[in-house]
């Protein structure tokens, strides 16, 4: 399955259809191309969309080292850019499901999304962070109101989940840090099976390590139960505005009693997919 990323090369935007990992990217230019519209009349059909995207636009071989990735499908006003998630969705976390979805809260507009390589921002009074490992859902709204699923990511939603145990009214403050994303839009449906590892680094060398699944095989919940309730919310539905919506991660390094601090190296691999996030963390 093809993935889509945008990237700059030279100052010019550019975008691509290579998949994670390739060390030559095929870069062709976007020019005038409306990303969004084209991927809404594709309506899923991905040769169909291979086809419109490539006509007439030939592809340039440079090294990945050269460009610089961006979050998929990342609006210019960031303003247009929602990104939100539930919580405790896995097996792993709860034994049963005590409502017909869990919890969702709002992380930030497209500013908060880093690339890897890009430092994570966390406030400078957080009590605990963690990592949290997921798969992110890509959402477009199209001229109607209607949020429409476009492809699937990955993420580390970074939280500071100390000050979430500490009063669990405090989720909407905990979830305010920046998150990582891959620049890797996967244009199937959603992944029933994710496993990857886990490394966090400091001064230099490894300080924690873990494997973690995720996927909607092992989400407690119906996912798509879950996101048309969210989208039930008329706020959310303006024409234009693309939805990256975290799925909820398995347990992480805070369950093993690790926190991490400023200045950590978080390495994210998510081994089913070969997408690799790197970010370092940043109090400010």
């Amino acid at each position: 399955m093809p993935t889509l990323y945008e990237c700059v090369h030279r100052g010019e935007r550019h975008f691509g259809l290579d998949s994670p990992g390739a060390t030559t990217l095929h870069l062709h230019p976007l020019g005038d191309l409306d990303l969004q519209a084209t991927l809404l009349a594709a309506d899923g059909d991905v040769p169909a969309l291979t086809e419109a995207l490539t006509r007439g636009r030939e592809a340039t071989p440079v090294p990945a080292s050269d460009v610089r990735l961006r979050p998929p499908l990342l609006p210019d006003s960031v303003g247009d850019a929602l990104v939100g998630g539930f919580m405790a969705t896995h097996h792993a976390k709860v034994d049963a499901a005590e409502n017909t979805m869990p919890n969702w809260f709002f992380k930030g507009l497209g500013d908060v999304l880093k690339v890897p390589g890009e430092t994570l921002r966390v406030p400078s009074g957080a009590v605990a962070l963690t990592e949290e490992a997921e798969v992110v859902l890509v959402y477009l709204t199209d001229p109607s109101g209607t949020p429409r699923y476009v492809g699937h990511t990955f993420g580390n939603d970074l939280t500071d989940i100390g000050r979430f145990k500490r009063n669990n009214g405090h989720l909407s403050y905990a979830k305010l840090c920046d998150a990582g994303i891959s620049p890797w839009l996967f244009l199937d449906a959603p992944p029933r099976h994710v496993t990857g590892h886990v490394t966090i680094e400091r001064d230099g060398g490894p300080v924690w390590q873990g494997a973690f699944t995720t996927g909607t095989k092992a989400i407690l919940y119906d996912v798509p139960a879950m996101i048309s309730g969210l989208f039930a919310y008329e706020a959310l539905l303006a024409p234009g505005r693309v939805h990256y919506v975290y799925l909820g991660a398995d347990r992480s390094s805070f369950h093993s009693g690790f926190s991490m601090e400023g200045g950590d190296r978080i390495e994210m691999r998510f081994g089913t997919h070969d997408v690799l996030l790197t970010n370092t963390v940043a109090a400010h």
